[in-house]
């Protein structure tokens, strides 16, 4: 049986941007969500150094609570050779992230192919990230922790989207890395954004499945793909862009269980949700764990 984890969707610049909201702040409004875990992100964390980190340990342990999964973003396909190898130095730090807190069996770190650059072709950008995240799997195999490359849509402080959005570059890029250090961490919501099918992506990359992403996210009214091409490239997300509670928009949750189950799927599902509010998340993990 899977297990359900949550991701404040919602409080995004609160925790990284103006810093109104603390990581304790979170931990202790998803303490009341009934999930077992969180899903962090580098941009949460006020320090790196052991006192902090030991704060937040102690923060979650005190309410039950594992960080089985780091939501981590690197930017592999920028032209600079000095500028990977320090995203490949940051992603080293962020595994250790993952370590330090131990979380029972698989604990996963996302790792993201870079921003689609103009100028940047598929075959170059492919080998760029490939090298990148080969460099990483000896110390994730050392650390006990799994990368996890997701079907990105795009960061949210990032001006282009994800260089391997679309399903066959994802694919290429997957292949070229035949580690079982790296899998994949599926978003059915972002498969939707590339135009793809979101149950023919879980299908494709199911072999190499370990974690997941739930949300709803969605057009607004009116809106079609092509506008949101139009604003691609910009800072941070589409302004047409929505996500939505859990259940309540274009996702087929009942069949993409139906296909978990099928295989077997046992690792994290984190809920990325909540930008209407704590209730609106609350729903979600309730919908999520019916349709478990």
């Amino acid at each position: 049986m899977p297990n359900i984890a949550a991701f404040p969707k919602c409080y995004m610049d609160e925790l990284c941007v103006t810093r109104t909201l603390t990581l304790f702040d979170w931990i202790e409004q998803a303490a009341t969500l009934g999930v077992a875990g969180l899903e962090l992100y580098p941009g949460f964390f006020a320090s790196f150094e052991p006192a902090y980190m030991e704060q937040v340990r102690t923060a979650l342990q005190r309410h039950n609570l594992l960080m089985p999964m780091l939501c981590a973003s690197p930017d592999f396909t920028q032209p600079d050779p000095q500028a990977r190898a320090a995203e490949i130095a940051r992603m080293l730090q962020m595994i250790e992230l993952v370590a330090f807190f131990d979380a029972p069996g698989r604990r996963t770190c996302r790792v993201l192919s870079g921003q689609r650059r103009p100028g940047l072709s598929e075959d170059q950008g492919t080998t760029m990230v490939a090298e990148c995240i080969t460099a990483l799997l000896p110390h994730a195999e050392a650390r006990g922790v799994t990368l996890a490359l997701e079907n990105h849509y795009k960061d949210n402080y990032w001006i282009y989207p994800e260089f391997a959005q679309q399903l066959p570059v994802f694919l290429k890029l997957l292949e070229a890395v035949p580690s079982q250090w790296l899998g994949v961490n599926y978003d059915p919501s972002n498969a939707l954004l590339a135009g793809d099918d979101p149950l023919a992506v879980l299908e494709a990359v199911k072999p190499r499945l370990v974690s997941m992403h739930a949300s709803d996210r969605r057009l607004r009214p009116g809106a079609s793909l092509a506008d949101l091409r139009a604003q691609e490239n910009s800072l941070g997300y589409a302004s047409i862009l929505e996500h939505g509670e859990i259940g309540t928009g274009m996702i087929d949750y009942v069949a993409i269980m139906h296909t978990l189950h099928e295989i077997g799927f046992d690792g994290w599902i984190s809920i990325e949700d909540g930008v209407n509010g704590l209730e609106e998340l609350r729903r979600s993990v309730a919908f999520l764990r019916g349709v478990l």
